[in-house]
């Protein structure tokens, strides 16, 4: 992708030295927004659990 961001900035106009700034840029955002998925996709199997454990302790409690 960083490639295409370049070659679009530079037809557009854009300076050589800006236009690869910009695209490494946009591909370190990239890699972050992938970071932060994969952390949110654990986050949501942790709370699945806990909840799962805080039902499972609440049914033990009234149905026993």
């Amino acid at each position: 992708m960083q490639s295409e961001v370049f070659d679009a900035f530079r037809s557009i106009g854009v300076a050589e030295d800006k236009a690869a700034k910009a695209a490494a840029a946009l591909n370190e955002r990239d890699k972050d927004v992938a970071a932060l998925k994969s952390d949110m996709a654990m986050m949501k199997w942790m709370m699945g659990f806990v909840l799962a454990f805080q039902v499972a302790i609440f049914a033990k409690l009234f149905l026993h």
